[in-house]
């Protein structure tokens, strides 16, 4: 990292403009509130530290959780740093000399001392005055007193005293914990009464939102943005609180200061440990708690989502047991002790992920367990069955044989309901764990290799599938279609052409036994705007996949509707006359939402196809079916597809009202797979080029492939060529116009184009 903590005030601007505001017009008063780690501290140096050069004297004094019985300590040790303000001991008011016993560091610039007073009342009152007349000698002051829900009864009341009139030249800062006040909401422990004549300012810190945490996270490292998602799923685990994100980013940062493997994975994020400060915090509260209350707590962390207080009860075993507090006492606990919060609708959780993480790791062993049981138990009545749910809790409870059982049927279910990337996840989460039987691998394997190719997220599902195919366990059949489905993810989602065409060649050997799932394989081989082949070696893979889809046709649907869209998107791309006329044929009504996702995938390629050829009536007619289906059956792939062909589209006909902004966002969904996006980076660098932003046409131009032939879409790789030649020509640089034009015709003569 290149600081342990970041130098910016991420999503505090507003935050430190309204307090600088009120501090520079005294006398005023500032609370600064907010939960452990957002910040408050912070806001509170990066406005001194904008004071300092300002001529004011900035004292600072911090109230303890444990303190010794020193009165009135926490203004006291602020008081001491005064001495450099104060005028000549004769200029000050006579009562400061209240505070000589007090203040030693302070004796030889305050007058004398006071005699005694026999009434403690007056006593207080005399020095309430002192302090107060002290800080009016030493104005212009910043007085910042942090964590006031630690503060005494007596500094509570020399604070209310010194806001009820504060002295002209002082500007009062309190930072403090809402949740951890002897009384809520109340800082000075009553009511706060803005006093005339004095600038006044309540400042609430919430949590950052995503785009705050995204703008941390890459000023921390020292680098570009991190992805969208990566800063999403951040916040999800942090609820946004800055120290939490600095003390997680820091978690998965390897010994050279980088996330391991040069990208960030937000998987990796669920793996990270909770923070040592985090953990002690958590288990500070969780000491004070009586037992009811504690599993409550735990039962709560074991459900790891919020829960309503039935549920609650029954897991935690409190519910219609007389001996023991009722849930709701229990509950009201928890909640008062700022381990649980109430979210809607009833429901009872933590704060954010990493809490409920701390909670969860201080459950001894075999109480986790028996909790996990429970709950098992309490959803499994309920109605329907949370599946998800039930298969968490199995494998924690050491129940295996039911985690797979309802780890599949989750699947399933997910599937049947078109929520591809559940069941993505689902699977991927089964296959890495070690409890997982051998024999059980296989038909996993398949089913994540199968669905993973029509989602958008790849990383995980081809380190799962290269490791199995690594294993010796998978029959050959299962491992030549785990290959090929392996070949489409390389080829597809993660851009990576030539290694994928490298493993569906590898696995056709394997599928010489299942001529349909060897056809699928010839059908993606076959797309001739891919590779370096010439198209009539396309149009033989092609053949030959027809050839041997004949004898299986009727006996997997799915499949035939696979290779018959390939067919259809080959016509298309190779200007075949009865292109459009298949293009009409595709299975659109189909009952199956699998064979309607093949239909939507052959929609989004007729689309880009349709758009190369200069077919721009047709091309939006097929994005909007392509459209309509993906969402109907929750295909992201072809969603994402057809968005970034009808990009490209509506910047071939005029239609840039904020296309600009759609391509960033189409560029930034795909972070990982840069070659998914090359029509958005196409249109990018034509706009830029219109717009006279040369440098930038010409990175977003380069980015779209024209120098990667055998791992570039070629309508998109030669747009950009020209795109390139018409940048060098506006700069009068015809050389590199010329280069650039003779590099891009035998780069296609290579094709066969």
């Amino acid at each position: 990292m290149t600081s342990v903590a970041s130098p910016a005030m991420v999503g505090r601007e507003a935050p430190l403009r309204a307090l600088l505001g009120a501090i520079t017009r005294p006398p005023a008063v500032a609370l600064v509130e907010g939960e452990a780690g957002i910040g408050k501290t912070r806001l509170a140096r990066a406005a001194i530290d904008v004071l300092r050069d300002g001529g004011r004297t900035v004292l600072l004094g911090h109230c303890h959780q444990l303190r010794e019985p020193f009165p009135y300590g926490p203004v006291f040790d602020a008081l001491r740093h005064v001495a450099a303000a104060l005028p000549a001991t004769e200029a000050l008011n006579p009562v400061t000399g209240a505070l000589r016993g007090y203040l030693p560091e302070l004796a030889g610039h305050l007058p004398p001392s006071l005699p005694p007073v026999d009434d403690p009342r007056a006593e207080r009152h005399r020095l309430f005055r002192a302090v107060h007349a002290l800080l009016d000698a030493a104005a212009p002051a910043v007085l910042v007193l942090e964590d006031l829900h630690w503060a005494d009864d007596g500094t509570r009341d020399l604070l209310r005293f010194l806001t009820q009139q504060p002295p002209e030249g002082l500007a009062l800062v309190v930072t403090f914990r809402r949740e951890d006040l002897p009384v809520t909401g109340l800082p000075l422990g009553h009511a706060y009464r803005h006093p005339p004549g004095a600038n006044s300012v309540v400042i609430s810190l919430k949590p950052l939102d995503v785009e705050a945490v995204r703008t941390l996270t890459s000023t921390l490292l020292g680098r570009p943005q991190v992805t969208e998602f990566f800063a999403a799923r951040l916040r999800e685990r942090t609820a946004g609180v800055p120290f939490l994100i600095e003390e997680v980013v820091r978690s998965l940062l390897d010994g050279d200061g980088q996330f391991p493997g040069g990208v960030e994975e937000p998987e990796a994020l669920d793996r990270v440990a909770v923070p040592l400060l985090l953990r002690e915090a958590m288990a500070e509260r969780l000491a004070d708690l009586s037992p009811p209350a504690l599993r409550a707590v735990h039962a709560a962390a074991v459900l790891k989502l919020p829960a309503d207080e039935p549920l609650i009860a029954t897991i935690s075993g409190t519910a219609g047991e007389p001996t023991i507090a009722p849930a709701g006492a229990a509950l009201r606990e928890a909640l008062k002790a700022g381990v649980l919060l109430e979210h809607p609708d009833g429901q009872y959780g933590f704060r954010h992920a990493l809490a409920q993480q701390a909670v969860y790791d201080a459950i001894p062993g075999p109480d986790r367990q028996l909790t996990h049981r429970r709950a098992m138990a309490a959803l499994a009545a309920l109605d329907p069955p949370p599946l998800v749910q039930l298969a968490y809790h199995a494998r924690r409870a050491g129940e295996y044989e039911a985690w797979r059982r309802h780890g599949v049927a989750a699947a399933d279910q997910a599937a049947a309901l078109g929520d591809v990337p559940l069941v993505v996840e689902l699977l991927e989460g089964m296959l890495a764990d070690p409890k997982l039987p051998r024999e059980a691998r296989g038909p996993l394997a398949l089913q994540l290799s199968r669905l993973a190719t029509i989602g958008l997220s790849h990383r995980r599902a081809v380190r799962m599938l290269r490791r199995l195919l690594s294993d010796d366990f998978l029959t050959g059949d299962v491992r030549g279609e785990a290959r090929l489905n392996l070949g489409v993810l390389l080829a597809n989602q993660a851009g990576d052409i030539a290694a994928g065409r490298q493993e569906v060649l590898a696995s056709l050997p394997d599928l010489s036994g299942r001529p349909g799932i060897a056809a699928r394989g010839l059908a993606l081989l076959a797309m001739p705007a891919w590779g370096g082949e010439p198209i009539a070696t396309h149009k033989k893979w092609m053949d030959q996949a027809e050839s041997l889809l004949v004898a299986v046709a009727d006996e997997d649907p799915e499949l035939t509707a696979t290779v018959y869209v390939n067919k259809v998107t080959f016509a298309m791309l190779v200007g075949a006359p009865d292109a459009f006329a298949l293009a009409d044929t595709l299975p659109v009504s189909d009952p199956s939402a699998a064979i309607r996702r093949q239909a939507a995938r052959g929609y989004s390629n007729l689309c880009d196809a349709a758009t190369a050829l200069g077919h721009y009536g047709p091309a939006g007619r097929f994005a909007r079916e392509g459209r309509r289906i993906a969402g109907e059956t929750g295909a992201l792939y072809p969603a994402y597809l057809v968005e970034v062909s009808s990009i490209k589209l509506d910047w071939l006909t005029g239609r840039w009202d904020g296309l600009r902004e759609r391509a960033l966002a189409a560029v930034e969904v795909t972070p990982e797979t840069p070659l998914l996006s090359v029509d958005a980076r196409l249109v990018l660098g034509m706009l830029a080029l219109a717009r006279g932003e040369w440098q930038e046409a010409g990175e977003h131009l380069e980015a779209a492939g024209p120098r990667e032939p055998d791992s570039a879409f070629l309508p998109v790789a030669a747009a950009a060529s020209g795109g390139l030649v018409e940048l060098h020509l506006t700069r009068d640089s015809v050389e590199d116009a010329l280069s650039e034009a003779d590099s891009a015709v035998t780069r296609l003569r290579r094709k066969g184009v």
